[in-house]
């Protein structure tokens, strides 16, 4: 896995990632329990849940991490999702999470593959950007806050013919996407997309029409942000995460982000003189579990003092942080990474399904589901 930018390594000390207003999102929590010194990093497809349908006893783990109410937010330990997935704003998917697995989970509470994107606003506020990916990526960046943002498939409706083979294509849509459609009278002077050029492209979740999306991003991407009008500098391509496989609904591992990266990387390397330049987010990079350490260490702050004054980077409070995945290439690989204070659970209810612990990234504890995680987790922590 490559993390490029300009052919410099993430520029982690500027992209630090500081939740909005933690006052507000945790106004509802009170004092932890357990006074734990720890904290806990679940995946959630392959952990949680299998497509929309919970597993590993899922609901009953997580209750045991909040007061015997289950319903508003006591919690007895700090946790959070950490997931690549995406598609849709962090509250949405707390939501979601909330009706699915019957506790209340607030948006701070959720750290997708494509949150970091917001910490990109500075850059791209006012510029010009195209995001592709499934669900609702336009209004996921527009929540974040970037003005000047269209999908990837709104985005190509303006050129004629850009998709070859479009004509052929026999699904149809059956809901709108944020905004859809808006003509460029509308959208002037705010944008004008035969002129303005394409400054960033964000793939914010897995692409739903591969053919398209590599034609369309590499017309976009070998013409310097504007199709048809030359070969310039590339635009910026930033990818919310980079998993080869996961573990959805359907019984085997389905191709994800870095299967549809692999593929667009190698039909632009064959057209273009220049190699495919880009920024890869998402587990397993470093960056994203000291984020998550930090998100945590705020959690904890505003159960037990309602003061968000303390450092953000003060990670070093925790004696351990828990990661539980199902995917020894992510989950595992990210936590090992990270080092101390991570501590890495292997569930076998995922991507990983084998006896024993993996050969190459063996985890600290392999388990059959979250719920041998959670019992484990909270018998070390009260002893």
């Amino acid at each position: 896995m490559r993390f490029r930018l300009n052919n410099q390594p993430w520029p982690h000390s500027r992209l630090r990632m500081r939740p909005a207003s933690f006052t507000r999102c945790f106004s509802l929590l009170h004092s932890l329990p357990l006074q734990g010194s720890c904290g806990i990093a679940f995946d959630i497809d392959g952990v949680i849940l299998r497509g929309r349908t919970p597993i590993g006893n899922s609901p009953s783990a997580l209750r045991r991490l909040y007061d015997d109410s289950g319903i508003v937010c006591n919690l007895k330990l700090p946790f959070l999702f950490l997931t690549n997935g995406g598609g849709i704003p962090e509250s949405k998917r707390a939501a979601e999470l909330s009706e699915l697995l019957g506790v209340k989970i607030l948006p701070a509470q959720v750290v997708q593959g494509h949150s970091p994107f917001r910490n990109l606003l500075k850059r791209y506020e006012n510029e010009l950007i195209v995001v592709t990916g499934k669900g609702e990526p336009a209004e996921v960046m527009s929540a974040y806050g970037f003005k000047k943002v269209l999908s990837l498939e709104e985005y190509a409706s303006y050129f004629d013919d850009i998709d070859p083979v479009a004509q052929f294509k026999r699904w149809t849509r059956t809901t709108k996407p944020f905004n859809w459609p808006r003509h460029s009278s509308e959208l002037a002077p705010q944008i004008d997309v035969y002129s303005d050029r394409v400054k960033a492209v964000f793939v914010a979740s897995d692409p739903v029409d591969w053919g398209r999306d590599i034609q369309v991003l590499c017309d976009i991407l070998t013409s310097g942000g504007l199709p048809g009008k030359g070969c310039e500098h590339q635009p910026y391509l930033y990818f919310a995460a980079d998993d080869l496989e996961y573990q959805a609904a359907f019984s085997c591992e389905r191709l994800g982000m870095g299967a549809f990266r692999i593929a667009l990387e190698s039909v632009f390397n064959r057209i273009h003189m220049k190699p495919l330049e880009y920024t890869s987010f998402g587990k397993p990079n470093p960056f994203v579990f000291q984020t998550a350490g930090a998100i945590l260490r705020n959690i904890q702050l505003a159960c037990q003092t309602d003061d968000l004054s303390g450092d953000i980077d003060a990670i070093h409070a925790f004696r351990t942080l828990y990661m539980i995945g199902d995917n020894p290439f992510v989950d595992i690989k990210g936590a090992r990474q990270a080092g101390h204070p991570w501590f890495s659970i292997l569930t076998r209810t995922g991507v990983f399904k084998e006896r024993g612990n993996h050969a190459e990234f063996p985890a600290d504890l392999v388990v059959n589901t979250v719920e041998e995680a959670v019992d484990f987790i909270l018998k070390r922590e009260s002893s």
